[in-house]
């Protein structure tokens, strides 16, 4: 059960952070635009925080370092959630809020790839 249970997660982060990469932060959708230009950011914060999430998702697509890649999504998702919370708001450009649940969904999957991976992480605390 434990083994489905970080998979579901290890995919479900995975998959989306390639799609929205591929469909709006490497191709520079409106949407994506706007966003990181509100926050600043904008062309580098969004290409940066692409190949972050690339990498991170090419790691968590793997059991043994997929709890590196759980990390990185955790800090790209901490960052998209105090944007959300602090400048951009909940609601981006009449999403209901999408982005936002997206982002949350995201920063949960990753905190259990880490907890249920973590006898991969060489560094015991």
């Amino acid at each position: 059960m434990k083994k489905n249970i970080v998979w579901i997660a290890q995919l479900i982060s995975a998959l989306f952070m390639l799609q929205t990469i591929f469909l709006y932060k490497f191709p520079g959708h409106k949407d994506s635009i706007y966003i990181f230009s509100t926050i600043g950011m904008e062309p580098y914060g969004r290409i940066g925080s692409g190949v972050v999430e690339l990498i991170a998702s090419v790691l968590l697509l793997t059991s043994r370092y997929s709890w590196i890649g759980a990390l990185l999504g955790l800090g790209t998702m901490s960052g998209a959630l105090f944007f959300h919370l602090t400048t951009l708001g909940i609601v981006v450009n009449n999403d209901h809020g999408f982005l936002f649940a997206m982002a949350a969904i995201l920063w949960t999957c990753c905190l259990i790839v880490l907890i249920l991976r973590k006898k991969y992480i060489p560094i015991k605390l």
